[in-house]
């Protein structure tokens, strides 16, 4: 545990304050931490300040519009992807963050970069780390691995920590999977059932974010995932079983949708646990499905 001798409430400021970053807020909140959370919606930005958190409406793809951000001590960018938005991913996984980093490398001395897995190419059921090559093909990993240069390359000229989470497939309670309808209806699933699924439950994920914050390893990266990668048709009998549908059929002819197995890699968690020292309280999707589905709407 690292002991501060600050004067003021640790001051976090997050960008994507979404599934995972409003769990992350709330517990640095409850520990005592002055939360701000940046978002280019003012409903979302009344839902904040409800929260006790200071809301920032911007956009991160207006550099103009983060001349005004909040000093911080440790930032938070776990900005997701929004189809809707009419920008590109490279627009807001690169372009977007270049700004924020433009703004902030200089002056929060702490910069938590979320990452995803889709950073490996691997396709033969391989095991991967953070030491492991990564040679992305698909355009969302190829944007994550230049942002993680990126943010690492900034903080590193600036004399500041960075630390990079490369998160698997996200999931946890009311976002459990769109999928549990397909099931129910038979609809055949995407995707072939023989490759791997990687996965973290959401509040561990929150939990590896808060352990990155009070480690403070400039230039560390960390694999974020589960103790048990899954074949994709073993993970989806499982659910089949637990919400009494009918076993799953695959069309391996259409390719699997995005975070469902388009890439067959097995992500393995050694650093996570021993260097930052999370314990996870969903180590297997077993645990996870169950603890999630009776609070499904």
């Amino acid at each position: 545990m690292i002991h501060r001798m600050e004067t003021h409430p640790r001051r976090m400021l997050i960008f994507g304050c979404g599934y995972l970053g409003q769990r992350v807020a709330a517990r640095w909140q409850i520990a005592g931490g002055a939360v701000s959370a940046v978002t280019r919606s003012e409903t979302r930005a009344e839902e904040f300040a409800r929260r006790g958190w200071q809301p920032v409406i911007a956009d991160i793809c207006d550099p103009g519009a983060l001349e005004r951000l909040p000093v911080a001590d440790v930032t938070l960018f776990a900005v997701g992807y929004d189809r809707s938005s009419g920008k590109s991913q490279r627009e807001v996984y690169v372009d977007g963050l270049r700004h924020v980093l433009n703004r902030m490398a200089s002056q929060c001395p702490q910069f938590l970069y979320v990452s995803s897995s889709s950073v490996y190419g691997q396709q033969g059921g391989e095991w991967v780390d953070e030491d492991s090559a990564c040679e992305p093909t698909q355009p969302g990993g190829q944007c994550c691995l230049e942002a993680e240069r990126l943010v690492l390359d900034a903080y590193s000229a600036a004399g500041c920590a960075a630390q990079v989470l490369r998160l698997s497939g996200i999931y946890g309670p009311d976002r459990l999977l769109s999928r549990v309808d397909a099931l129910r209806r038979q609809e055949p699933l995407s995707g072939s059932p023989e490759s791997w699924l990687n996965l973290i439950q959401v509040d561990d994920a929150a939990t590896a974010v808060l352990a990155c914050a009070e480690r403070q390893v400039a230039g560390r990266v960390y694999l974020v995932s589960d103790d048990e990668p899954v074949l994709r048709g073993e993970y989806y009998r499982h659910l089949a079983t637990l919400i009494d549908a009918p076993p799953p059929e695959f069309d391996a002819s259409q390719p699997a949708r995005r975070g469902a197995g388009g890439l067959n890699k097995r992500c393995r968690n050694t650093r996570m646990k021993y260097e930052l020292g999370v314990a996870l309280q969903f180590p297997s999707f077993r645990v996870g499905l169950s603890a999630a589905l009776p609070m499904q709407g």
